[in-house]
């Protein structure tokens, strides 16, 4: 995870973009993006003009057939955790309860098979 010095903006759930100040604060920035221009753009303005932007791959149909994996459902449980371990997890903010459930889906998927 990245530390707080390395990162220079942060968006709010509101959609506020914050910018990092040298004094370690964030303060709210206007982003550079015109959105009525990018609104008022068809579908063919848009296809057109990510088929003529050279980093865009050709990408048919095809391509993402397959691509997204199906999200397992989720399922509210109460579980008992060790206290360190669960200071471990919440020491990075947010998203904790995510990365335990990646912690145990790798080692899931590291014994499926070996039972």
């Amino acid at each position: 995870m990245a530390n707080a010095s390395e990162i220079l903006f942060t968006r709010l759930s509101d959609g506020t973009l914050l910018r990092r100040q040298p004094d370690g604060s964030y303060r709210p920035t206007e982003g550079r993006s015109d959105h009525a221009k990018l609104a008022a753009l068809t579908e063919a303005e848009i296809e057109s003009l990510a088929a003529s932007d050279p980093d865009h791959p050709a990408l048919d149909n095809d391509f993402w057939d397959g691509a997204l994996a199906p999200v397992p459902a989720k399922e509210a449980i109460s579980i008992k955790l060790d206290s360190d371990v669960l200071r471990f997890f919440r020491r990075d903010g947010r998203g904790y309860q995510t990365r335990i459930n990646a912690v145990l889906r790798h080692y899931m998927r590291a014994n499926e098979n070996a039972g």
